[in-house]
């Protein structure tokens, strides 16, 4: 079901941009981060149980060591001003949602279909581990700190993005169909308009 009128520019003023078929999609960052650092926080006694302390305070830190606004809002950091420099179409800085709420906004608002390979998704062991002792969905959850982008010739970008520390993909691209695909390891399912944020799933523990 489409979005109506007010609805969708509430959406594309989320975005900078517009993304065009035949982009590249890529992430900046790994997804969950912010979310595994509060979870980390929230049941440190919890994840205690299975893991070490050195693991748990990796776990809290997470977004300030692997996040591109780590010290600043991600619009004012170093990697938001590269991926612009570079001349892509659209930007999302992820937040509440995480990665599949990303994807679905910025392909909504800008009517684009797309296909997108779960397996590319940069995304830090801790916090699958931690997703899967809380049983949630990784990447549904808060990812404040990693950025989703479509670009022409995107490889170049993520080259200079890694030689800069941080992680970066190209996870799929664009096209001017309606389907939006994910492939993984189990097949092939279609985007879903998302729901709550997975954190919503921890207050209730």
């Amino acid at each position: 079901m489409r979005l109506g009128q007010v609805a969708m520019e509430a959406l594309r003023a989320e975005i900078t941009g517009c993304l065009q078929p035949g982009d590249e999609l890529a992430v900046v960052c790994p997804v969950g981060l912010k979310g595994t650092s509060i979870i980390a926080e929230q049941k440190k006694e919890r994840l205690a149980e299975q893991f070490s302390a050195g693991f748990i305070y990796n776990c809290r830190t997470l977004f300030r060591d692997y996040g591109a606004g780590e010290t600043v809002s991600v619009k004012d950091s170093t990697v938001w001003k590269m991926v612009q420099e570079a001349g892509a179409s659209a930007l999302y800085a992820m937040k509440e949602g995480g990665f599949l709420s990303a994807l679905w906004k910025m392909a909504e608002a800008s009517q684009v279909g797309l296909t997108v390979d779960f397996r590319k998704v940069p995304i830090r062991q801790e916090t699958i581990e931690v997703c899967e002792i809380f049983d949630i969905n990784p990447y549904r959850l808060e990812s404040e700190g990693s950025v989703l982008l479509g670009i022409r010739g995107g490889q170049e970008l993520v080259q200079k993005l890694r030689q800069e520390g941080y992680m970066a993909e190209i996870i799929g691209q664009t096209n001017d169909g309606n389907d939006r695909l994910l492939y993984s390891d189990s097949g092939v399912r279609y985007l879903e308009r998302p729901g709550e944020d997975e954190l919503y799933k921890i207050k209730m523990l």
